[in-house]
Order: structure tokens, then C-alpha cells, then sequence
């Protein structure tokens, strides 16, 4: 019984693959961006500079609440965390001190790590011990690295140093 158990699960299994199709297609619109390959924006050259990225993080502050956001350079903003949702304001003392800049990079680097979204531009410039540096702090310690890496460039065949492929992995 337990050969003939084998061998049909056996035959299920070569269905399968010969059913199965030889190319794969990823619909994932952000796949390019996630292994490297996929062009960054350089702007015009009369514009500011610093527009290379793929994903931004901005940080937003008003009298009232502070939010942070990382905005796509295609779509807009893709992730938000305001001081004002009513689950982060139920714990705050404050929506606009310091403790609410440290709380508030906690959650966002929570939800960017949930999207999926790990490393980002980020051209904030913190005030030696306020609270923006809080806020990056905690991003950081989150799991989110503050700067994009570069777009592969192909080496030439007479190039000295091959980088290594981004969508090899080498484990």
C-alpha cells in the first residue's frame, strides 16, 4: 500500500510540472526598485538637487499634530503616521513633545517594516538632542536604514572590480 501511495503521488507531481509554465512574470511594480535595477529620477538640472530616490521620508510638523510620511517619487505618499491617529494620541501626553517624536518612530518604522519598505532618502537635518534626532533615532533602531542604494550599473568586460548581482543571492 505504501508504494502505491509513492507512485501516485509521484505521477500528481509530474502533472504538475509539465502543467506548470515555464516563465515566471512578477506584476509587483516596485520588483525593479527592490533589486536595484530600476532608474532613479534625477530631476531637471535647473531644479534643487537632491531629488534621487525612490522612496522618501518626510517629516511634517505643525502647531497642532506632527506626521510622518514616506513618499514614492511616482505615486505619492505610501506610508503615514500621524501623532493624531486616536491610538497614538490615546497614549500621548502631548502630540507635539518629545515623547511623541520617539513614539511616533516606533510606529512608522513598524508599518515600513510591515510594507515592506526598509531603506529610504532621507534629507532631514536634526538639531543636535531635539526631537527630530529622537524620531530618527528610533526609526533607525526600528530597522530602517536612512539612505537608498545605489542603482547597479553593469560592469564593462575590462572593468578591475564586478560587484556582486542584487538578485543573486550568494548564501
Amino acid at each position: 500500500m505504501y508504494s502505491l501511495r509513492n507512485i501516485s503521488l509521484s505521477s500528481q507531481w509530474a502533472r504538475f510540472c509539465s502543467s506548470a509554465p515555464a516563465e515566471f512574470v512578477n506584476r509587483n511594480p516596485r520588483n525593479l526598485e527592490r533589486i536595484r535595477i530600476a532608474r532613479k529620477p534625477d530631476g531637471y538640472h535647473l531644479e534643487k538637487p537632491g531629488r534621487k530616490y525612490w522612496h522618501k521620508l518626510m517629516l511634517i510638523r505643525s502647531n497642532r499634530t506632527v506626521t510622518a510620511q514616506v513618499v514614492h517619487f511616482i505615486n505619492g505618499p505610501v506610508i503615514e503616521a500621524k501623532t493624531s491617529e486616536w491610538a497614538l494620541r490615546k497614549q500621548l501626553y502631548s502630540i507635539t513633545d518629545t515623547c511623541a517624536y520617539f513614539n511616533l518612530g516606533r510606529v512608522f518604522a513598524q508599518r515600513c517594516l510591515e510594507c515592506g519598505i526598509t531603506e529610504m532618502y532621507c534629507d532631514i537635518k536634526p538639531v543636535k538632542g531635539g526631537k527630530v534626532e529622537k524620531f530618527l533615532n528610533e526609526v533607525v533602531n526600528g530597522g530602517i536604514k536612512l539612505e537608498e542604494p545605489d542603482v547597479y550599473k553593469k560592469p564593462n568586460p575590462w572593468d578591475q572590480f564586478r560587484p556582486e548581482k542584487p538578485w543573486e543571492v550568494t548564501e
